[in-house]
């Protein structure tokens, strides 16, 4: 276990206020946060899953040059109707369009994770989770919409904040759906050696 003289720097390679909390939340404060600046653009034929699975490690890959001796922590997460990617909703008119497309439905949302120790080795892990949303009402969308914290959320809601009313069932990690899935990257911190900080040991 390495003191805390010794304990290599963890990056957070991602600007996710969301994923940045959770971490927090289980000991892992960042000491850095670096947002790789890459082009999330879905390649052709591209999969959920490994669209998701493909931005983590592109995002912890891009940070880890920058910052030798550290771990990197990159995440992405990817919503899904089908084998429909769904975009981070920047408009009011994408997110009711993702509001319609999964009212009444189950949906998938993918989250990938990568970290990449001080030695350069890179472990993966990709988690499901599977989201029923009730039947919506156009009242219920125009209110949701008008709070606009779908602003910027994959699929264009936040399960964390008002659309938790709207969700019938969860079929997997909660925090996932969230942003990251915290067992999962507990695990693989751990795995690699960097053991969470003693409560009250420098965590917000």
């Amino acid at each position: 276990v390495p003191s805390p003289a010794s304990r290599p720097p963890l990056v957070l390679a991602s600007a996710s206020p969301r994923r940045r909390s959770l971490l927090e939340q289980i000991g892992y404060a960042p000491d850095v946060v670096e947002p790789a600046a890459l082009d999330e653009a879905v390649l052709p034929g591209e999969q959920p899953e490994a669209h998701a699975a493909r931005l983590a490690q592109a995002k912890a890959s891009a940070v880890s040059a920058r910052h030798p001796g550290a771990f990197i922590l990159g995440a992405d997460t990817v919503v899904a109707c089908g084998r429909r990617i769904l975009d981070k909703a920047e408009t009011e008119e994408s997110a009711r369009r993702c509001l319609a497309l999964l009212s009444g439905r189950r949906h998938r949302v993918y989250g990938g994770v990568t970290v990449i120790d001080p030695e350069g080795r890179a472990v993966s892990r990709l988690v499901r989770t599977a989201v029923t949303f009730k039947r919506l009402s156009e009242e219920e969308m125009a209110a949701y919409l008008a709070g606009g914290e779908w602003r910027g959320k994959a699929g264009g809601y936040a399960i964390q904040g008002r659309a938790a009313a709207f969700v019938r069932f969860v079929g997997g990690s909660y925090t996932n759906v969230v942003g990251l899935p915290v067992h999962e990257t507990y695990q693989l911190l751990v795995g690699l050696g960097l053991p969470p900080r003693p409560p009250g040991a420098g965590d917000s």
